[in-house]
């Protein structure tokens, strides 16, 4: 029993909330997103659509569009620590060049994203005169076999598609036959 003056005992300290998501199981970046983006093997919309699709997948969606609601059963501890983690898979996904020119102190994963998009989407028509040039140049003496030729051809009607200077099916295959003479 306490005496008068005696106060209770302070209560015992609330258990550490041990906080997981699945981006901490996270271990290697390059096992779902096997490219790296950088300035001269342009695939930016391939890696913004596995950067996505990953980003989905592990519930952090909201570190990379801003139309995703951060979720509010998080601290904001924990938010910015997710955040980091994000922001260190775009690292490790990009070449050094490019992880130069948008390594920025402080920072979010938002903002880092931002700047990529600007580097490869501000110059769009220069792009496209630059993979017009690849397209039209590439020779199939130039390729091992008829396959590597093909996904190059792929990857290039790909790449001014996203520019918007799509290649049309006949066309490819017109090319196709041509560099086959």
């Amino acid at each position: 029993m306490s005496q008068d003056g005696d106060t209770p005992p302070p209560p015992p300290p609330k258990p550490p909330v041990n906080e997981f998501h699945p981006a901490l199981a996270v271990n290697n970046i390059k096992t779902a997103i096997p490219i790296t983006l950088d300035y001269t093997n342009v695939h930016y919309f391939t890696w913004v659509e596995l950067f996505e699709n990953h980003a989905c997948a592990y519930n952090v969606l909201d570190h990379i569009d801003p139309k995703t609601p951060k979720p509010s059963d998080i601290s904001d501890a924990f938010w910015t620590r997710l955040d980091a983690i994000v922001k260190h898979w775009i690292y490790g996904t990009i070449s050094v060049d490019l992880l130069n020119t948008v390594l920025s102190r402080k920072a979010t994963t938002q903002q880092i994203k931002d700047r990529i998009k600007d580097i490869f989407q501000d110059n769009k028509s220069t792009r496209a005169v630059y993979l017009e040039n690849q397209f039209n140049t590439l020779h199939l003496d130039n390729f091992a076999n008829v396959t590597s030729f093909c996904q190059q051809l792929k990857s290039i009607a790909d790449q001014l598609a996203n520019v918007d200077q799509p290649v049309s099916d006949q066309k490819l295959v017109q090319f196709f036959a041509w560099s086959r003479v």
